[in-house]
């Protein structure tokens, strides 16, 4: 029988590795735009995101948005989105990723409380989605159909 890489990489998928933060966090490296960053893949956040902080250092063309953001730092917080951005992590890619933009200093502190690494923001389900994920914890792998 093959392993499971194997069989995924016959059906279109490709591996992308993650670490496990001190905090228990999936961490995962990515590029947007050619830049690389560090994000937790949060299969519980509907949509990926970036802190304010990430508008220049992504170089996003970020655009007011009316929608609020919601999630473990509270509710109602305010959002800039960005469209059409390229998303690289490992040899997947798509050049179709929305990002919504808000102040992720919460998240950072919380980290950093733990002693853990900051990261530029949150790989949600909607690339998960997009790409068919599976997620092999005890493997510590992520794969995505291109």
């Amino acid at each position: 029988m093959k392993n499971l890489y194997d069989t995924l990489k016959d059906k279109g998928y490709k591996k992308i590795s993650f670490k496990i933060s001190k905090t228990q966090h999936l961490r995962i490296k990515a590029k947007i735009n050619g830049i690389e960053g560090d994000f937790i893949l949060d299969t519980g956040a509907s949509n990926s995101c970036v802190d304010f902080e990430g508008i220049e250092h992504f170089k996003l063309n970020a655009l007011d948005s009316e929608t609020k953001a919601a999630g473990a730092g509270g509710v109602g917080m305010l959002t800039k989105s960005s469209f059409e951005n390229m998303l690289q992590m490992g040899r997947w890619k798509t050049d179709a990723l929305s990002l919504v933009i808000f102040d992720m200093s919460h998240v950072n502190e919380a980290l950093r409380l733990y002693k853990a690494r900051p990261v530029h923001g949150i790989i949600g389900a909607d690339v998960l989605l997009q790409g068919k994920a599976i997620i092999d914890y005890y493997n510590h792998c992520l794969y995505l159909k291109q």
